[in-house]
């Protein structure tokens, strides 16, 4: 049976970003697992689940699933989990830059999942940790590759000129900014309704409205059939 591991913030992760891959692969059989930085339940992102911000059927989808899906209530540490599954899933949102993308166990995780050859999904916020990760030479895992993550110009319009979040926590960095210094190539296709890259084994999007593109592209490089 195909498998995935979802790693997911506790600082607050995206609604969407997680819970659409989520419910498409398990709708197509796969066999999940969730991973957070202390083994806590991941804490969703209240914006994520404002009606005024993203509908009332969406809002409405997230919370139930946050609130009743037992594996995202059960998680286990990333520090428990290896680089054995199919696939690993880093949903976005801007806790990601405060604890996964730091996370030195989530850095090895990602870096081991490229080398052995399997995929990884990585959305929004959580590309930055791309600009974090070596690869397995002197380089980050990002150097040279095509990408695709929140983009600077969405990011202007959240936070204020000290970088502080509508929460007043100050975001530390912005996620196009490090992966570009780190070598990727970004392209976020800001024309586009959605924004979905492949490159190898390593596929990013760029947040909440690309995330059923990402469930079914990562469907495609899994071999697996996501039902409609």
């Amino acid at each position: 049976m195909t498998d995935a591991l979802f790693v997911v913030s506790e600082e607050g992760y995206w609604g969407e970003e997680c819970t659409e891959p989520l419910t498409t692969l398990s709708d197509a059989g796969v066999d999940i697992t969730v991973a957070t930085p202390s083994g806590d339940p991941p804490v969703v992102d209240e914006r994520s689940v404002d009606p005024d911000e993203v509908g009332e059927e969406t809002a409405e989808r997230v919370r139930e699933i946050d609130e009743t899906d037992d594996r995202l209530n059960d998680p286990i540490p990333i520090a428990e989990a290896n680089a054995a599954y199919d696939a690993v899933v880093f949903p976005g949102g801007h806790g990601t830059e405060w604890d996964v993308n730091q996370d030195r166990h989530a850095r090895s995780l990602l870096a081991e999942t490229i080398t052995n050859g399997d995929t990884a999904l990585v959305v929004c916020h959580a590309v930055g940790i791309l600009g974090f990760t070596w690869g397995d030479s002197e380089g980050r895992i990002v150097d040279g590759k095509n990408v695709t993550g929140f983009p600077n110009e969405w990011e202007e319009g959240i936070v204020d000129e000290s970088d502080r979040m509508p929460d007043g926590r100050k975001l530390p960095y912005w996620v196009e900014d490090e992966v570009k210094q780190a070598g990727g190539n970004w392209d976020a296709e800001l024309d586009a309704d959605s924004s979905v890259t492949v490159d190898g084994d390593l596929i990013t999007a760029r947040g909440p409205g690309s995330s059923a593109e990402a469930a079914r592209v990562l469907c495609d490089e899994l071999g697996i059939e996501a039902t409609a």
